[in-house]
């Protein structure tokens, strides 16, 4: 059983770092498996299969006091671990067979915006306001919170001003440049995100990053935020720009939706919808996005319900760096970086998709 990693999480946590994984599953009843290139594989296909033992064993050898408090009152708990090689955002729920634990690599060195492939003379305009919202959307393991921490790092060092994250929990850590930057952690340093959106209101801030805005409270607070004089930066996970508006609008009582359609018309800057797609040569995964930075025409379209126009805005707005999704999958098959049966299943509208590729 030596061979296999067994006793500490650090083991298996090392070799996906090594080998360039996103995640490590570790979970009764199945072989410990990792995600590398978007796939989830059994690291060993010869190991055998973790006992309830064995995990109960793992979730002791890297869990606090405090986090097993958590555990033991909640059946869940979500925490920030680091050890001597990385980062990482943790996971560890009791389920019918056991505890199983799972791990998020995260890279300790920021990249920036032009390492992980965004569109830079877009993007940056966006964050030079002094108020507004910029939201990033995708689903789970999308990316997300890399490219917050780029476009996070840019304000850090462009801007001369104070900078407040809010996480669940902290995930890239960031040390003041020209910016001062402060960081706080849900459940560690504050109950909720709507708790500490409301707090950091009176902290004098300039940015405002709410790691994830998931329900009503914490949309209202930074659509009020980004409306008073901040620049709010949120995810949600919405697959498109025009999906996000209508997330966002969908949350509030219907007696509210003519005020918040004219709040987020005007607060609202730009939204990025990206996914991960495994690379077709097997050695990665590459970055397809959606743009939408908010024009007139795109203000206007929110403001009187008509959501659905948000798609031809983005088609006619390529000089403002605008692109949609369909269009960066198309590029990136273009240019050999993704099959054509990735390109056509990751598709919003299939059949332009099919006539593009040439296929029935």
């Amino acid at each position: 059983m030596s061979e296999y990693i067994l006793p500490h999480v650090d083991g298996y946590l090392k070799i996906a770092f090594d080998y360039g994984c996103s995640d490590v599953h570790l979970a009764v009843g199945s072989k410990p498996t990792w995600r590398r290139f978007g796939q989830l594989q059994a690291i060993w296909q010869e190991a055998p299969l973790l006992t309830a033992e064995d995990t109960e064993m793992l979730v002791n050898s890297f869990l606090t006091e405090r986090e097993w408090n958590r555990l033991r009152t909640k059946g869940d708990v979500d925490f920030a671990y680091q050890n001597a090689f990385g980062r990482y955002r943790s996971s560890v729920v009791k389920q019918r067979l056991g505890y199983d634990i799972c791990c998020r690599l995260i890279n300790t060195k920021i990249r920036s915006m032009e390492e992980i492939g965004l569109p830079v003379d877009a993007i940056t305009p966006l964050t030079r306001y002094n108020n507004g919202l910029i939201l990033v959307t995708g689903a789970i393991g999308s990316g997300k919170s890399t490219t917050l921490a780029a476009i996070i790092d840019f304000i850090n060092e462009d801007r001369t001003d104070h900078i407040i994250t809010l996480e669940d929990p902290i995930e890239y850590v960031f040390h003041s440049k020209n910016c001062h930057v402060n960081q706080r952690e849900v459940h560690l340093h504050t109950e909720s995100f709507g708790r500490a959106l409301r707090a950091a209101l009176r902290e004098d801030p300039d940015v405002i990053m709410v790691g994830e805005m998931r329900d009503l409270e914490t949309i209202q607070l930074a659509l009020t935020a980004a409306e008073t004089g901040h620049l709010v930066l949120g995810t949600l996970h919405t697959g498109s720009a025009a999906r996000t508006i209508d997330r966002v609008l969908d949350v509030f009582p219907n007696e509210q939706r003519d005020q918040i359609r004219i709040m987020v018309s005007e607060s609202l800057r730009g939204v990025l919808s990206q996914q991960l797609l495994p690379r077709a040569d097997g050695t990665g995964r590459a970055l397809a996005m959606e743009l939408l930075v908010n024009t007139a025409a795109v203000a206007n379209s929110i403001r009187e319900g008509k959501t659905f126009m948000i798609p031809g805005f983005i088609q006619t707005g390529k000089q403002q760096g605008m692109i949609l999704m369909d269009d960066s999958l198309q590029k990136l098959y273009s240019s050999g970086a993704i099959t054509a049966e990735e390109c056509l299943f990751r598709a919003d509208n299939k059949a332009l998709m099919k006539q593009f590729l040439g296929v029935n």
